[in-house]
This record gives C-alpha cells, structure tokens and sequence, in this order.
C-alpha cells in the first residue's frame, strides 16, 4: 500500500483543483455507523415493526413524527464524534492555501467541525433544523422537545424539521449543482469510503473530466478508467500517512 500512497501524495501536492467525494466509510472511523453494510444500521432490527428506510422516509416522518424522531436521534445523530485524520487532513491541506472542494453523502457536519470550508452536503445535515411554518432555523444544541421527544418552533409551536434528505425527497439543487461545478473543475478527484449505491449522488462522478481519479475503500468499486488508482483500505489509515 506504501507506493500507492505515495502516487496519492504526489497528486495532491500537484494537483490545482481537488475535489474530494465521500461516503459513510468517512464517517465510520469517528464512531459514527454506516446505513448499508453487513453491520449497518438497515441490517439492524430497528426496534419497530417497520424497516428502518421506512421510518426516516418523509411520509413516516409526517404520519409518525413521535416514532421517527425517537429512532432519528437514537441513530442518526452523534454530538460526540470528532473529526478523524481524513477530515483533519482535507481541512489543513485548504488552510494551507490550497483549491479543496468537499462532496459529501453524510449529514454530520465533520468536515466543518475540521474547518472546512467548501462542502457541499448532498444529504443535508442534522445540525441544521428548521421550522416547517415559519422557516425559523435552530441548531441542534437549540432543540427544545415536547413531551413525545418531538423538536417545536419556540414562536409557534410547529414542528422542528431536521435539514436532511428522507426518503421520498428531492436532493437540495442548490447543493447538487455547487457539487456538479466542483467535480467539472477537478484535476484530482477522491473518491472514499462510499458504494456508489445511491443515486442521483454516484451519478455525480460522470462529470469528472481530470486526469487524476483516486479510489480510497475497503471493497471494489464499479469505476473503470485509465489510470485510476485504487487504495483497498481504511480511509483514515490513507490520510494519517499523507502530509500537507
């Protein structure tokens, strides 16, 4: 594996315009559960009676907002995750002046809490809650639950909704085409710790038009192109042994 970091690291330090594409994988070293592995969370009993793609779609949310919000906090927000080498290194590597875009599948706002600066979260993210009526926005830590455990608006009294993409909804467009600019423009694009399984996210890859395309994951994935290279590892082993 050493040489294939080393083909990392060389293009990085050449590289204009990085565009970095992650999955759960990215996730997963800072204690946070990914949804489809052979141990992810829909392989898990979800502790009711329907799946757990059911509950955290938005019909679910609508018809059973005390269950969803039971199983949404329980399992899909982690206030005590830290950033890991990956988003430490991504968030130094642009403080240190260079051109870093970051596409991410996940909704915990780790590459921000590294201090990343452009990130475009295609599934949103369970820091940001808004109101339904209003448009009011609060942060998590802000939350103030009713006696079912269901976040209300302090003004109104409507339901709190967190900024993340259920089931059954559209992706944001505004994050969709900021994330489409990034990857046009890339010279060198990782892509890490994702299956490629979830659309219209994957699809994003096909416009790609660099030369330099980098595979961080455990597993194979369905990526064939001319000089790609593939690193079959942890994604935090990878970037605790680059340097910026």
């Amino acid at each position: 594996m050493q040489s294939e970091i080393e083909q990392l690291q060389a293009m990085i330090d050449q590289s204009k315009h990085l565009v970095f594409f992650g999955g759960a994988g990215v996730s997963t070293e800072s204690g946070i559960p990914d949804f489809r592995s052979s141990k992810g969370l829909y392989m898990q009993d979800s502790g009711y009676q329907v799946s757990a793609e059911e509950i955290i779609s938005h019909s679910f949310y609508e018809q059973h907002p005390k269950i969803f919000f039971e199983f949404y906090f329980n399992n899909l927000v982690y206030p005590d995750a830290k950033p890991n080498p990956c988003h430490q290194f991504l968030a130094d590597y642009e403080h240190s002046g260079h051109d870093v875009q970051i596409v991410t599948q996940n909704i915990d706002e780790l590459h921000q809490q590294a201090g990343s600066q452009h990130v475009f979260e295609l599934h949103g993210n369970v820091y940001r809650n808004y109101c339904e009526a209003h448009q009011h926005f609060y942060r998590y830590e802000d939350l103030e639950l009713d006696e079912d455990g269901i976040p209300r608006c302090s003004e109104d009294h409507s339901i709190v909704k967190p900024d993340v993409v259920l089931y059954q909804e559209a992706l944001n467009e505004q994050e969709i085409l900021g994330a489409v600019r990034a990857i046009e423009h890339a010279d060198v694009l990782i892509v890490a710790g994702t299956s490629l399984s979830v659309y219209p996210a994957a699809g994003l890859l096909n416009y790609f038009r660099g030369e330099e395309l980098v595979v961080i994951n455990q597993s194979n994935l369905p990526l064939h192109r001319e000089n790609l290279l593939t690193i079959k590892a942890k994604v935090g082993d990878v970037f605790s042994q680059l340097s910026v």
